[in-house]
């Protein structure tokens, strides 16, 4: 299988490798609670991005398209930018009940995304090297919600202090900072025409 791997693969694996080590990170953070493990896990979110990145250009310039790297780059997409900020976000104190759903929708979410994306490339690229538009927001866009639980961190602003505190609904607590994971998620899987550039 190896030899069947192009040099856009390679970094599309980098990609997801940058995804589960943020994920690791966020639970070494859990246990530690040494903000250098929170940086770290926060910081792999722009290297994924970047892997990202290279990988559809390096694609594109060595005209190496293939569904075996398509398939390779959702799952990537899905480890670093759908389970790593919600793993991030569930170490910084998105712990609630209402949280874990909102955190599980956000995650579906980009997954549905994804096979939607999947699924409809070809024809939305009508026979050039790429679509000319997202239908969604890429999952990618994700990294500003990495961003935004970075920020927190810097100021000293996770757990009990996290921005707007936490509202008991019912049986449950809800922290509202978890909603912008339910707006990413839903912007994700809505049917706005984003450009591609």
């Amino acid at each position: 299988m190896i030899r069947e791997f192009h040099l856009a693969d390679f970094l599309t694996l980098a990609n997801a490798a940058c995804g589960l080590a943020a994920v690791l990170f966020s639970m070494l953070y859990m246990g530690s609670q040494s903000s250098a493990h929170f940086f770290a896990a926060t910081a792999l979110a722009p290297a994924a991005l970047l892997f990202d990145w290279l990988d559809g250009r390096v694609a594109r310039w060595r005209r190496m398209h293939s569904a075996l790297g398509r398939e390779l780059d959702s799952l990537a997409d899905i480890i670093s930018f759908g389970v790593a900020p919600a793993a991030l976000g569930f170490a910084a104190g998105l712990r609630g009940g209402w949280d874990w759903i909102a955190l599980m929708y956000f995650v579906c979410c980009g997954v549905s995304r994804l096979a939607r994306y999947n699924v409809t490339a070809e024809s939305l690229s009508e026979g050039r090297d790429k679509v000319a538009y997202f239908e969604g927001t890429p999952i990618p866009t994700t990294v500003l919600l990495t961003g935004v639980l970075a920020l927190a961190a810097w100021q000293d602003r996770l757990g009990e202090y996290l921005y707007w505190g936490a509202w008991t609904l019912g049986p449950s607590d809800l922290h509202p900072l978890s909603l912008l994971f339910v707006f990413s998620g839903s912007l994700m899987i809505s049917t706005l025409r984003i450009p591609k550039v």
